[in-house]
């Protein structure tokens, strides 16, 4: 069982999740359609989910990773 934690939630219900082996260590994505579009979880690699599109769900896991980097403060 990996853990997860939500990335974004569209509108219609989809639901992305940023995962984490815990054996590993390793990251990916799940994206859980809403209950009308069947509902069925789906692991994307980070790559490819990046590459694959420049939506909100993408927006949302690039300021995520912004997040882990430190900015001085401006003098």
């Amino acid at each position: 069982m990996s853990d997860r934690r939500e990335l974004y939630r569209s509108p219609n219900g989809d639901t992305w999740f940023i995962g984490r082996e815990p054996t590993n260590g390793h990251a990916f994505i799940v994206h859980q359609p809403n209950a009308p579009s069947g509902g069925r979880l789906s692991h994307i690699e980070l790559g490819d989910f990046l590459r694959d599109g420049k939506g909100p769900e993408q927006q949302a896991l690039l300021r995520l990773i912004g997040t882990l980097v430190e900015v001085p403060p401006f003098a």
